[in-house]
């Protein structure tokens, strides 16, 4: 769901955590779109248990998705940051989010947490855009 209010647009997934903690999936205000910590969920379950590599490529496909909603393309993206649980095989981590962003090259964080809600979530990924300047 998309909603727009005073230079700021908000897309939710409708879930129930969104309406628990108060947050939007992504936000857009000006040429600046943020996207929420995004896991590799649906319908409120875990998908691909215990695989970093498959849960990543998930989350940074869901968060590109909520991203392209306010108009941002991958090539906008400028910053990713990349939510590991302790343990979690960072090297797939890494890989998943080369093969995503290989020649865009976003400034990047990755680090691990103590632990995710819910259980079972491997990563995290959150991603800052700046779409272009509009012609003249």
């Amino acid at each position: 769901m998309i909603e727009e209010r005073a230079n700021r647009t908000t897309v939710r997934d409708g879930g129930g955590f969104e309406e628990a903690a108060a947050y939007s999936r992504a936000v857009r205000v000006g040429r600046h779109v943020a996207v929420s910590g995004t896991a590799p969920m649906d319908d409120g379950v875990v998908l691909h248990p215990g695989d970093a590599y498959a849960q990543t490529q998930t989350a940074i496909a869901k968060a590109l998705a909520a991203a392209a909603e306010l108009g941002a393309r991958p090539g906008d993206v400028v910053r990713t940051r990349l939510l590991l649980a302790v343990g979690c095989d960072w090297e797939a981590v890494v890989r998943a989010h080369r093969e995503a962003f290989a020649g865009i090259d976003p400034a990047n964080t990755s680090y691990y947490v103590a632990g995710f809600i819910p259980e079972g979530v491997l990563v995290e990924v959150e991603l800052d855009a700046v779409l272009p300047e509009p012609p003249r």
